[in-house]
């Protein structure tokens, strides 16, 4: 009798114990998912280049994410290469600079967005922008657009009038609509002020080559540096060096300050991001800078991208994160706190896109940004970019200005210096 009640007890816990656990099961399925644990996402970049107060606004936008953001010194492009190498330990989402064409050989260690919904994004960005983030096969997206670095023409409003050349932004553009014309108002310049053009004549070679729809390179990746554009880019340089009319210093560096403070360079042709720059180097000649579109057309140097790495374990929401970073209000926003000049055209209309400029003289310059990103050409950079650019930037044209080599041999010697390079 007494075994009889004991087992009795025993059934009778058991169905209790099962009830319960059955009962609890619901309760734990209807949580709000946020209450289970936040998603972590790691993102690398480096200063500068993503508004950090919009960073800090990600947690509010994606209450469910906690984004953790490192920001990287040195150099980044060495820590991606060494990070995909090792196939581990990289963050979830990551920026990208100019050279996003080197890592299209990888294009396998990142995530292709158009697999994600990005073609509907397309629309929203500059077309040359955005195809800098495209595989050559046009399978692969494997990054969003980030900011862009149109560019233009600054020049010394007091210097060309000293000159007898237009002074106004709109005059000067018409008056200088050439590289040919540059050259022959630089003249007039040195005469009349004893101050140089330009800074650098690797300048004039970047920029002109910059707004042309072809680079060094074939979309099949066979080498074009050879060929008449980049020949007539280089020919504008040499140019320049002949007339004497640069002033042969390399950017950010004191001698170059001292050079845009004191008058000795009248002009020279760079991205929007050079404002900045500008502005730090010369403080004392707010007032006197203006910019007008650029001799040769409108061209591009700079600009970066994000993406995200195929080692992530939550892509879907990275992919959610770097979609809303860089949606035109929020680059428009980055605009006004960090001068990153927006990929996103339909910003460009925006009141704050045409705020006055003291140092300027008042003038708006994102007007001329705006309509210079609109017409920048479609150019493919590839992945072995860097080996012609740096023959010819690096070694060959500051030989000319610094040395006198003959332009034409250096020409040869280049050349034959990046078939080398590229046969290896």
């Amino acid at each position: 009798m007494v075994f009889k009640k004991w087992i009795s007890l025993i059934i009778i816990s058991l169905l209790l114990f099962t009830a319960i656990g059955c009962s609890s099961q619901p309760a734990a399925n209807s949580q709000d998912p946020g209450t289970k644990g936040k998603i972590t996402l790691t993102l690398w970049y480096w200063n500068k280049s993503i508004d950090d107060e919009l960073l800090a606004q990600a947690s509010k936008q994606f209450p469910n994410i906690e984004l953790k953001t490192e920001k990287i010194g040195g150099d980044f492009k060495a820590k991606l290469t060494t990070t995909l190498a090792g196939g581990a330990g990289g963050p979830d989402i990551i920026g990208l600079n100019t050279w996003i064409g080197e890592f299209f050989p990888n294009a396998n260690k990142f995530v292709n967005l158009y697999e994600l919904g990005a073609k509907e994004l397309e629309k929203d960005y500059l077309k040359w922008k955005w195809s800098q983030a495209v595989t050559p096969d046009g399978k692969s997206l494997i990054a969003l657009p980030m900011d862009t670095g149109p560019t233009a023409l600054f020049y010394r409003q007091d210097l060309f009038q000293k000159a007898g050349l237009p002074t106004e932004p709109a005059e000067v553009a018409a008056k200088l609509k050439t590289w040919e014309d540059y050259i022959e108002a630089g003249k007039k310049v040195k005469a009349a002020t004893n101050a140089y053009m330009t800074d650098t004549i690797t300048t004039v070679f970047s920029q002109a080559l910059s707004q042309g729809d072809k680079l060094y390179f074939d979309t099949s990746d066979k080498f074009i540096g050879d060929q008449e554009h980049v020949k007539k880019a280089w020919d504008y340089a040499a140019a320049v060096q002949k007339f004497d009319l640069s002033a042969k210093l390399d950017r950010s560096t004191p001698e170059w300050n001292a050079a845009l403070s004191n008058g000795s360079i009248a002009s020279f042709v760079g991205a929007v991001w050079m404002k900045s720059i500008l502005k730090d180097a010369s403080p004392d000649t707010a007032g006197k800078w203006r910019i007008a579109r650029a001799p040769g057309g409108d061209g591009n140097n700079g600009g970066s991208f994000i993406s995200i790495l195929k080692t992530s374990k939550h892509p879907k929401e990275a992919y959610e994160v770097i979609k809303w970073l860089m949606n035109p209000q929020n680059q428009l926003q980055s605009y006004v706190t960090m001068d990153l000049f927006p990929s996103t055209p339909s910003v460009y209309s925006d009141a704050k896109m045409a705020r006055s400029e003291d140092y300027f003289g008042g003038q708006k310059t994102g007007e001329i940004f705006s309509k210079t990103a609109e017409n920048v050409k479609v150019a493919y950079r590839g992945p072995k970019f860097s080996v012609p650019d740096t023959v010819f930037l690096k070694e060959e044209l500051p030989l000319i200005e610094k040395q006198g080599k003959d332009p034409e041999k250096s020409w040869t010697d280049a050349i034959t210096k990046i078939k080398k390079e590229l046969s290896r």
